[in-house]
């Protein structure tokens, strides 16, 4: 008996060695990123007021010095990154509007950086307006190519976005190796998106330029997260960090590996509610009621849908948070035909495949399963490799008895269920 009862002893020890083991591995975050969490003063937004007190009293002293309106809302447009604070980028489009009307739209760079700001507000026709209007200038022609590819790769109008790619080749050019990687990505191939993104990163460290390096750092980190590559993800949200220890953009995707990668929902949840303090936008609440979803409490997770929607009655957001909208919309029968409205309206903005999705979902959730299919076969399947379009197009499959055409699909979604997160997971394996 005392040999058999050593025996279970080892047996145990053996197995609670094996499941720590286990559990480890996938353990990612670790404290190393808490001292950012709780930094106390926020230099780039201090930076950007000093500008903006500093030239609003260089133009208050001398109005007929229109350049300065320019320099004005460059750091207002800095205000509106660092804080999320709306108002600051409608500032900003406030004076590039006076700027440019003031120069009657003669000034490329100026009509560019107005364009730029109707992308960050999702006007995005606008924006092909004065891309088009700076494109008749001539002037600057590679800087107007490269918000032309922009636009276009915002509206869908992907032939005319490789076509502008094509003009700006240049493999040492940062500005070329970010948007080439950002086509590839598009075609799907994740590991040559990764490849020029670490080249775009190279020449932003052998620059030495620090908003370059944030920016590659941040756009590695969320590569390689798609490409299930997590450690990775995490090392270059701590890279993105140590060279902006405010930059709430990298937190939040280390919240994300807390919750999707190691089912973390009490760190996840820590870090979303410091962050949103100083970054005030909807999509926190969205996330955190994914995750009250996750933990089957659905009191959390209606407080926070009720505070986002909630939070988009306040304050204006324009069209910047329609797709969030339409898909929660589609979600309740009772509102289903509110997201097909603005599926529709989204279509009239962009006419991607993004868009097309919307509302052949909105469709789907309305009972309307084979116009649903209708519309994903013309214009979704094949066309994107967006993980939450591929789930969409296969629960429209299954429910009009496709059972064939959904395994692929699945097999390729199996392996993006960090980048779509617990609760897909579990509809995906059920598919």
């Amino acid at each position: 008996m005392k040999t058999l009862s050593k025996i279970f002893v080892l047996l145990l020890a053996s197995f609670t060695v094996l499941s720590c083991n286990e559990k480890n591995k996938n353990i990612i975050v670790q404290t190393d990123y808490n001292d950012f969490l709780y930094v106390k003063d926020n230099k780039p937004r201090d930076f950007a007021q000093g500008e903006i007190d500093f030239w609003q009293q260089k133009f208050d002293k001398d109005p007929e010095q229109i350049s300065y309106l320019s320099l004005l809302a460059s750091n207002y447009s800095k205000l509106f990154e660092n804080t999320g604070n709306v108002k600051y980028l409608y500032k900003a489009a406030e004076l590039l509007l006076k700027s440019n009307e003031t120069y009657h739209y003669t000034k490329v760079g100026t009509i560019r950086s107005l364009g730029r700001n109707y992308i960050s507000q999702h006007r995005f026709k606008e924006a092909l307006v004065l891309a088009n209007k700076a494109l008749k200038i001539g002037e600057g022609m590679k800087e107007t190519q490269k918000l032309l590819f922009d636009v276009q790769m915002e509206l869908g109008d992907y032939k005319n976005a490789e076509k502008n790619l094509k003009a700006l080749t240049d493999s040492s050019d940062f500005d070329y190796l970010i948007r080439v990687s950002k086509w590839n990505d598009h075609l799907g191939d994740l590991k040559t998106a990764i490849s020029l993104m670490e080249k775009a990163n190279d020449v932003a460290v052998k620059n030495d330029n620090k908003s370059l390096k944030i920016w590659t750092y941040s756009n590695l980190g969320d590569l390689n997260g798609h490409d299930g590559n997590i450690q990775k993800s995490y090392d270059y949200y701590l890279k993105t960090l140590a060279e902006d220890p405010n930059n709430t953009y990298a937190l939040k995707g280390i919240a994300w590996i807390a919750f999707s990668y190691e089912k973390n929902s009490v760190e996840a949840n820590r870090i979303i509610d410091v962050i949103s303090q100083r970054h005030h936008t909807p999509d926190f609440y969205l996330l955190k009621a994914q995750i009250a979803e996750y933990e089957n409490n659905d009191t959390a997770q209606k407080e926070n849908l009720a505070s986002y929607f909630n939070m988009l009655q306040t304050i204006n957001y324009g069209a910047m948070y329609n797709k969030y909208n339409a898909l929660l919309y589609a979600e309740d029968k009772s509102t289903a035909a509110k997201a097909l409205e603005i599926a529709k309206i989204e279509i009239d903005h962009r006419p991607t495949p993004d868009s097309y999705d919307l509302l052949a979902w909105s469709y789907y959730k309305l009972g309307d399963a084979k116009k649903a299919l209708a519309i994903s076969e013309k214009h979704v399947a094949g066309k994107s490799f967006e993980p939450k379009l591929n789930y969409h197009l296969a629960t429209i499959y299954k429910a009009n008895n496709k059972k064939e055409a959904i395994a692929p699909i699945k097999t390729e979604l199996l392996k993006s269920t960090f980048e779509l997160g617990p609760n897909l997971e579990k509809k995906i394996i059920s598919l």
